[in-house]
């Protein structure tokens, strides 16, 4: 497994990254470490989770996710592993975490000793943030409406407070998730000016259908800066596998999560996919080692973020990696992309 720098930190991740969003709801702890063994013995270091996990969030099952990571990362050596995890932010809700999270600095110091509770370790490899304190369009909206701008804790305490986190070796590197090429900047403008920590990485959706990363300006500022793509949400829920063209009911957190995923509930979705999905079978490739191989082959990409409730599955997420897309099927996503343009931001 390729192993690529993460930003500017120092510390070296493999090219995939196992997503442990479902430990603790579609998975079980025996499953989640199954997963974990798995994904180790395969070449991956790099394992990504969310105070907030798992999915969907609920009180009674937050922080799951991060005990099950925990109680298999206290039987291996620390070091042999690279542990990403994140803290929430406002605007979804979520009242059970800390009243209400926001990105300040008491609730971050409240957020990482939790968070290091939970996962049985003394230090987080990366520490992210889930998705602005401040007003973004986020999951699915597509237009920015200054009408919803509010009041938010400054990026520069935020900043801050985590450098205190890189300061007391709580934490190594520090990464945004969810953000606009406005706020990487900010994070990047505010670390030059008061000498503090550089953001890593930023955890942004991209896939097949989504590919704002590159139209909206974030592969510049990745170019410019040197802060990699952790690209979440490969397959698009499933969509990129074939499974709901094949079957409208199969498995997955669409169909067994009411109301999840809206993103994806949109009209010219299951054209696009088909379309994607159309191509790899014409070229003898697995739908999904598609879409991830082309995530993952980015110059912007740092690390793709794959997650299974099955080993065959994450077999074949990860097998992706030993797949190379021909100028071709290349050419052939761009038409397709043109002709389709991001129906699932």
């Amino acid at each position: 497994m390729e192993e690529r720098q993460l930003g500017h930190s120092g510390i070296k991740v493999s090219a995939l990254c196992l997503g442990t969003m479902t430990f603790g709801q579609q998975n079980s702890e025996i499953e989640g470490h199954a997963q974990l063994d798995f994904a180790v013995s395969q070449g991956i270091n790099f394992i990504d989770t969310a105070e907030m996990y798992p999915v969907p969030p609920r009180a009674e099952t937050q922080g799951r996710t991060e005990e099950i990571v925990g109680t298999w990362l206290a039987k291996r050596a620390r070091d042999s592993v690279v542990v990403a995890t994140k803290i929430a932010g406002p605007s979804r809700g979520m009242k059970w975490i800390r009243g209400g999270p926001h990105i300040n600095a008491q609730q971050i110091q409240t957020a990482i000793e939790s968070s290091l509770m939970r996962l049985r370790t003394d230090y987080i490899d990366l520490y992210q943030i889930h998705w602005p304190e401040r007003y973004v369009p986020m999951f699915g909206e597509r237009y920015f409406d200054a009408a919803n701008l509010r009041a938010a804790e400054s990026i520069e305490v935020q900043l801050r407070a985590l450098s205190n986190l890189v300061q007391a070796g709580k934490v190594r590197a520090i990464g945004l998730s969810n953000e606009t090429p406005y706020g990487v900047m900010a994070f990047e403008q505010a670390a030059r000016d008061f000498n503090l920590p550089r953001v890593a990485s930023v955890q942004n959706a991209y896939h097949l259908m989504n590919r704002t990363f590159e139209t909206g300006g974030l592969a510049e500022v990745s170019a410019q800066t040197g802060i990699g793509l952790l690209a979440y949400s490969p397959l698009a829920f499933g969509w990129l596998t074939g499974k709901y063209q094949r079957d409208p009911k199969a498995a997955g957190r669409i169909t067994e999560f009411a109301g999840f995923g809206q993103r994806y509930a949109k009209p010219n979705v299951p054209a696009a996919a088909q379309a994607y999905v159309d191509l790899a079978e014409r070229h003898g490739l697995s739908p999904a080692q598609m879409a991830i191989a082309f995530a993952m082959n980015q110059s912007f990409t740092t690390s793709v973020i794959i997650g299974a409730t099955q080993i065959a599955q994450l077999a074949e997420n990860i097998g992706a990696a030993e797949v190379t897309l021909s100028a071709e099927i290349l050419a052939e996503i761009d038409a397709i992309d043109q002709r389709l343009p991001n129906p699932a931001p």
